[in-house]
């Protein structure tokens, strides 16, 4: 299903994670004009021990590094856990999806109780165009709809890239892969 043949709604409601709530899209507000709500990816010099296909995810600087051969890695802008659902850790990637449904989890639900059970995949999913399951934990490296989330500290513990960059990604990133999150 193609964005475009999506009919619009008269009030398409939209999860606004500052107020943890399902809100009227028109009262969110807009990135300031002349900023850029979205880090665009970037090929940059990065010395690790890390093997190539390895995901480094750097929240203080909310930055996700895909290491590459030769000193070098791929650097994409992110979105991170807000304060209260940072988490720092080393697993796999155990499973990818392409415009995944979402269930959210039972600790969301209580938190925010008017959630739906499930929502399927599709332009208006708040996992967007690519999720990519991190081990047995709750949290995935997804996709967002919103870029102007992208370089602030909004989930409650995902990792969120564009729709643009999550789908680069995604085709890059093998089922097995490490995944690194670092303060």
């Amino acid at each position: 299903m193609s964005v475009a043949a999506v009919a619009p709604t008269a009030a398409r409601q939209v999860y606004d994670p500052e107020k943890a709530n399902w809100v009227d899209e028109s009262t969110l507000q807009l990135p300031q004009k002349g900023r850029s709500s979205a880090i665009k990816k970037e090929i940059v010099s990065y010395e690790t021990n890390y093997k190539p296909g390895t995901l480094v995810i750097e929240t203080d600087e909310r930055r996700l590094y895909l290491v590459l051969e030769d000193g070098k890695a791929l650097k994409y802008g992110i979105g991170v856990g807000r304060d209260g659902f940072t988490w720092t850790g080393t697993h796999r990637i155990t499973r990818k999806a392409e415009w995944p449904g979402w269930t959210p989890p039972a600790q969301m639900r209580k938190r925010v109780p008017d959630l739906p059970a499930y929502m399927p995949g599709g332009p208006n999913n708040p996992l967007g165009a690519r999720a990519m399951y991190i081990g047995s934990t709750l949290y995935r490296v997804h996709g967002t709809s919103d870029p102007s989330s992208i370089g602030q500290a909004v989930s409650s513990g995902c990792i969120r890239l564009t729709n643009e960059d999550v789908a680069d990604l995604y085709d890059r990133v093998q089922v097995g892969a490490t995944i690194v999150v670092n303060h």
